[in-house]
């Protein structure tokens, strides 16, 4: 099993990435941890494989966090999933050595992908590293291994239907403190109020959204829409 720490200041959102771990054969969320000094207790007790690793932490950053960890000779093994998307920081990232970089709101197929590739990386070093290498043959075998599969398309999308406007409007709703309309679930994307409605009445059907009527003095009630952690 390859253990995996889960770092996020965000309670929920931990919770969420660890279960999507715990989907992944072969992986494990060993721990959890919401600040960069309980990320690095983690790390420094030894068990961890992987980090997944939020870059804004209360603390201190991810990429402070990654630097002191290479500086104390821990070798863990990173990938950011943060919503921190400026070139700067992915740039910072890269030469800290991260394997990957996950932008937030991301599906599960798209870190199942991350993951998997990490798997692959983690199956082909032991391989080629028992017979030492032998050339540039091997090098490109590692290096190679490190590409994240394509994330599938996610099933049962009506016609009509797109995986990225589904994943924007989950990542709203994701991130709201309490059930969103149509209304506001729009302006939070930048779609049409209709478009809004036609992904969130499929999105409730599918069972990945609560809804709930809000009634007011007058008129008909409004519907809101809350997410559902899987």
């Amino acid at each position: 099993m390859i253990d995996v720490l889960v770092v996020d200041d965000d309670f929920r959102v931990a919770e969420i990435n660890a279960k999507y771990v715990a989907k992944v054969p072969g992986f494990r969320a060993a721990a959890r941890a919401h600040s960069a000094a309980q990320a690095l207790t983690a790390v420094e007790r030894g068990g961890i494989d992987l980090v997944l690793l939020d870059h804004y932490l209360p603390d201190r950053t991810g990429l402070d966090l990654v630097h002191l960890m290479r500086e104390q000779g821990h070798g863990t093994d990173v990938i950011m999933i943060t919503a921190a998307s400026d070139v700067t920081t992915v740039q910072q990232a890269m030469r800290l050595g991260a394997l990957h970089y996950l932008v937030k709101p991301f599906t599960f197929a798209a870190l199942r992908a991350r993951l998997d590739s990490y798997a692959a990386l983690r199956r082909t070093v032991d391989r080629v590293g028992g017979r030492g290498l032998t050339g540039q043959e091997q090098v490109d075998r590692i290096f190679g291994a490190l590409r994240a599969t394509p994330a599938p398309s996610a099933p049962g999308l009506p016609s009509g239907h797109s995986e990225p406007t589904t994943d924007l409007i989950c990542g709203v709703l994701h991130r709201a403190a309490q059930p969103l309309s149509a209304h506001e679930v729009a302006a939070r994307t930048g779609l049409s109020r209709s478009t809004a409605q036609r992904y969130l009445r499929h999105l409730e059907q599918a069972g990945r959204l609560r809804l709930s009527l809000k009634y007011g003095d007058t008129g008909r009630p409004e519907h809101r829409y809350a997410w559902v952690a899987p």
